[in-house]
């Protein structure tokens, strides 16, 4: 990895992922982010699904539980912190606050409503892995620079080792893309990608952080 004369100062280590320890964090993979139609739409979702298929196959086969986390925003707030930033999206209730279709969330799942970026601020998540006694999470979803970046600074606080497969996220460009990725690997946790993550959660493997460009 080639980083600059700041990020040079880390030190690389590994995650052994084991099952009993982690979870899949699934953030904000719903309708008004997704699907056409939809409030504030980031194209190219698709080519994520096959990759957070993957991922979430294999930790239902290693019984990782699966977190399905879901912006949603009350209705008649005199003041909501996003509305501020963004346009109206994902109110509390409708279709656009639903996981997609093609992601085959189950009833049995946990799911954690956020109204904030970061799917720890003021939920009850952090709470939920404790009570699993979990200590390792694999973060991914919608977007990259903003939620999925948000809950990950937010679980390095908390104490929890972070993996992300990067196949398994969308940014809202190239560049942020790369950037928040970068700034994950050398900051925060480890960047992989899905094929790697199914194989550590199959066998216990260990994961490294992949190539990431400066």
């Amino acid at each position: 990895m080639t980083v600059d004369v700041f990020s040079a100062h880390k030190s690389d280590r590994e995650i052994q992922l084991e099952p009993k320890r982690a979870a899949v964090i699934v953030v904000d993979m719903i309708n008004d982010f997704c699907v056409s139609g939809g409030r504030m739409v980031l194209p190219g979702y698709e080519a994520l699904v096959p990759h957070q298929l993957s991922v979430i196959a294999a930790a239902r086969s290693a019984d990782v539980p699966v977190i399905w986390v879901r912006d949603s925003h009350r209705r008649h707030l005199r003041r909501d912190r996003e509305m501020l930033k963004r346009t109206p999206h994902a109110e509390e209730g409708s279709w656009g606050t639903e996981v997609i279709k093609e992601l085959g969330a189950r009833d049995d799942e946990f799911v954690v409503l956020k109204a904030r970026y970061s799917s720890f601020f003021q939920t009850d998540l952090d709470l939920i892995l404790k009570d699993m006694m979990v200590d390792q999470v694999i973060v991914f979803g919608v977007v990259t620079n903003i939620c999925v970046r948000s809950t990950v600074h937010d679980a390095f606080f908390l104490g929890y080792e972070i993996v992300v497969p990067r196949d398994c996220c969308a940014a809202t460009g190239p560049r942020e893309q790369e950037s928040s990725l970068y700034d994950i690997a050398t900051h925060f946790g480890i960047v992989s990608d899905a094929a790697t993550v199914v194989a550590a959660l199959s066998s216990g493997g260990v994961i490294e952080n992949m190539e990431v460009a400066a």
